[in-house]
């Protein structure tokens, strides 16, 4: 199907956010432990026993990082991170106010600048803080498993936090393991019957196992909890768009519009709706008036990434790699090396279908070097030096060259599983499943892909 090749064509390799709240970036709703009410000498408190105390010694800083915490639990995540910054201003050492501005963060500068800030704070702060905070820099470093392992630890010292467990339910989410996703996520709304996030979250986990009855109930949910939010609309719409209900689903992100005329994923979802419908010309030219609107780098981003799909779904190959580089021109803009090395894969990934298997090649080489030169991490860059395998071995397959992809491929498995990566581990099933489809070894292929990524 079209969706599938559009999909995988423009996937960003470098999808921190997705690992990090181990969901889909746009609709997760990245959240920290529950909220609070009982101030106490060292600046320390929580709602009750069983919730993570939130350490702050200003009042005010914490008013500002709860109103901020309700509107990016409605994916608001704009309006939530003025809201973080002011929390940060009035207290710096506000180390839960930059985890949220990491989460919440435009660009990836942005997300690895206040990650780190929230590090280098996290011996200050209670347990459950430390635990969030901790996991957030694996994910960030491309090592969910270890991150799974905080939020593991975080539900069994804080087994009556609903944020907590809706953590897990996330990195379960990531990991492709809805049921225990569910699982995680109910226990949250057992806790909060009103946690609305959960509710989201647990319609979007039984889309990929096709109970679409039942992630229908849980977005009607959600829209009955908060039916002032933009959101519920949204999650809703989204649903129908992935029936093929696509004249609702417009209908849907009209509602959500109407509810906040700034909620860009809305906007995006419409010109979507609109590309599935053969209406390419009318998609792109929402997505340039959404350029027009948006009032920060990342919705630029996320209108330039959706008009290129677009593009790339009419067959209008030039056009997309266009938007792409306009992209890569506002990271430059902002040395951001983790969006430019995004930015050169997404590139490659255009021109590789397009045939252009050369220039494919020297993109890919271009996004590894931009982390190679950067100040990211050691982990960061072992991960993209792993990516590059995966890289390289579509470029040798589409050459016709099957030793050198076989190589590539195997270098690239036993890296995903020395680094216990599912995500990668999927992705060089994929590459040998491709391999042994060439080869006519269906068996094989069939083996394969049926361990590789399903979404």
């Amino acid at each position: 199907m079209r969706l599938a090749v559009t999909t995988s064509t423009l996937s960003r390799t470098a999808a921190l956010f997705v690992l990090l709240a181990g969901c889909d970036a746009r609709k997760s709703g990245p959240e920290t432990a529950s909220a609070v009410t009982t101030d106490t000498a060292a600046g320390t408190w929580s709602e009750n026993k069983g919730a993570v105390a939130i350490t702050s010694g200003s009042a005010e800083a914490r008013a500002l990082y709860l109103e901020g915490r309700a509107l990016t639990e409605g994916l608001r995540a704009h309006d939530g991170r003025q809201l973080f910054q002011q929390a940060a201003a009035k207290d710096p050492e506000f180390a839960l106010a930059h985890y949220q501005l990491a989460l919440n963060a435009a660009t990836a500068k942005d997300f690895f600048d206040h990650a780190k800030r929230a590090v280098a704070l996290s011996d200050k702060v209670s347990d459950g803080e430390r635990l969030m905070i901790l996991a957030l820099e694996a994910g960030g470093n491309a090592d969910p498993s270890k991150a799974i392992e905080y939020q593991r630890e975080l539900v069994a010292k804080y087994p009556g936090d609903e944020r907590a467990h809706f953590l897990l339910g996330n990195a379960y989410f990531g990991r492709q393991e809805y049921d225990k996703a569910i699982e995680a996520y109910r226990k949250a709304t057992t806790i909060n019957p009103r946690f609305s996030p959960a509710y989201n979250s647990i319609g979007y986990a039984y889309r990929p196992l096709a109970k679409y009855a039942d992630a229908e109930l849980a977005f009607k949910k959600y829209i009955e909890l908060i039916p002032d939010d933009p959101n519920p609309y949204d999650s809703y719409a989204e649903l129908l768009m992935k029936t093929g209900r696509f004249d609702e689903s417009i209908a849907q992100y009209r509602k959500a519009l109407e509810v906040d005329p700034n909620f860009s994923a809305s906007r995006v979802g419409i010109a979507t709706n609109l590309m599935f419908q053969g209406k390419h010309t009318e998609g792109a030219k929402a997505m340039d008036e959404l350029f027009g609107a948006a009032r920060d780098d990342g919705e630029r981003r996320n209108a330039l990434f959706t008009k290129a799909v677009i593009l790339v779904d009419a067959g209008r190959t030039d056009a997309a790699l266009k938007e792409i580089e306009r992209e890569c021109a506002l990271d430059a803009r902002l040395a951001d090396s983790a969006n430019m090395s995004g930015d050169a894969q997404l590139l490659g990934n255009i021109l590789l279908d397009a045939g252009r298997t050369d220039a494919a090649a020297r993109k890919f080489r271009q996004a590894l070097d931009l982390v190679e030169r950067s100040s990211l991490s050691d982990d960061v860059k072992q991960d993209t030096r792993l990516a590059h395998h995966y890289d390289m071995g579509r470029v040798a397959l589409a050459k016709g060259d099957l030793a050198k992809a076989k190589t590539e491929a195997k270098d690239y498995e036993a890296g995903a599983k020395a680094r216990q990566n599912l995500n990668r581990v999927r992705g060089a099933h994929e590459l040998l499943g491709m391999i042994a489809l060439e080869e006519q070894q269906f068996d094989q292929a069939i083996a394969h892909f049926g361990q590789a990524n399903q979404q």
